[in-house]
């Protein structure tokens, strides 16, 4: 009998179980997200917006932290640092604040704008890269680039971009700032994170373990340091269904992070970027519905160039693969929602 040459009923059903991981957790997560950042918890008098973005970041990094401290313990693997502790701090800091900054960016621009930046951080990868490895990139790179850029500027001229929590004609330039913040400390932390742990043999849990410590040690520094732990401490004592979703966040965005590694590890980037692009096409689909988001025509335009720029770039750096292995590093433009340790 001739041997089948298609995949696999097992193989199937891991990248059904990938798509369904990857996709689940991560739609959880941008929802979970917009609501915490965007909609009064309570009712009447007693409604009160959450405004604690550093506080979300310290949850979500304990939460990763001990998910990949019992990883290890349960593969017995390396628990004590691999690279020096100012490796993982630098990194840290940098993470943070980019993480902040997406957050932060919620209260003022809304949710599509905030997913559709993010897919522009290609241009600050490919400039940190430059500027601190000396990398260079193929002309399509720069295609990408350029498409992913004019799709944004539509999206961002031709219909609403405000929150619905935002108040005041200056909030949608303030949001604007903080997403070019984000994109900013973000690609430097890829790119930053690249260099530093570079020659270390470092399983990826070990790393995931100490820049999430790092990030939850630096994040809770900040949190005191301006009096908002109790803050936000004492809106969750008030609001105690606000717990539910901080924790389902970070554990949303934790489950995304181990979905994501198994999905590179057994079937490589192409997959991974595959399922990322839909998912934040998706995304923006499933917040124009939940949370009523209307979008002009040419900001659909625009959504469409950018997500067709990166489907374009994910085949094309596959087909580059086949043809040369390992003579140009795949560039980066799809990444985990939150943290760079995984």
């Amino acid at each position: 009998m001739a041997a089948s040459n298609g995949p696999s009923t097992s193989t199937m059903l891991k990248v059904l179980g990938c798509v369904t991981g990857v996709v689940g957790a991560l739609l959880v997560y941008g929802i979970l997200q917009e609501r915490i950042m965007t909609r009064p918890y309570g009712e009447g008098a007693d409604a009160e917006r959450f405004t604690f973005s550093v506080f979300l970041v310290m949850n979500n990094r304990c939460v990763s932290m001990i998910v990949a401290a019992v990883v290890l313990a349960l593969k017995r693997g390396l628990v004590s640092p691999v690279a020096p502790i100012y490796s993982y701090a630098a990194v840290s800091a940098s993470n943070v604040v980019a993480t902040t900054c997406q957050y932060e960016a919620l209260k003022y621009v809304s949710f599509p704008v905030q997913t559709l930046g993010k897919c522009a951080k290609m241009i600050p990868v490919m400039i940190w890269g430059y500027a601190i490895n000396g990398k260079t990139y193929k002309i399509a790179d720069y295609l990408v680039a350029c498409g992913v850029m004019t799709g944004c500027t539509l999206f961002a001229m031709y219909g609403e971009t405000k929150s619905s929590s935002a108040e005041g004609p200056s909030t949608g330039i303030y949001g604007i700032a903080l997403m070019l913040g984000y994109l900013g400390f973000d690609g430097f932390t890829s790119t930053f994170q690249d260099k530093l742990f570079k020659g270390y043999q470092m399983e990826t849990y070990n790393q995931m373990l100490w820049v999430n410590f790092c990030s939850a040690v630096i994040s809770s520094f900040w949190l005191f340091s301006d009096s908002s732990m109790g803050a936000a401490i004492q809106f969750i004592q008030n609001h105690p269904e606000a717990l539910n979703d901080v924790l389902i966040l970070s554990a949303a965005s934790t489950c995304g992070q181990l979905c994501i590694l198994y999905t590179i590890r057994e079937f490589g980037a192409l997959l991974f970027a595959t399922i990322m692009t839909t998912r934040q096409f998706l995304s923006i689909l499933l917040s124009c519905v939940i949370f009523m988001h209307p979008l002009t025509a040419l900001q659909w335009l625009g959504t469409a160039m950018v997500f067709a720029s990166l489907y374009y770039q994910a085949f094309m750096k596959n087909a580059a693969k086949k043809d040369s292995e390992g003579k140009e590093e795949a560039l980066p433009t799809q990444a985990p929602e939150d943290g760079k340790a995984a």
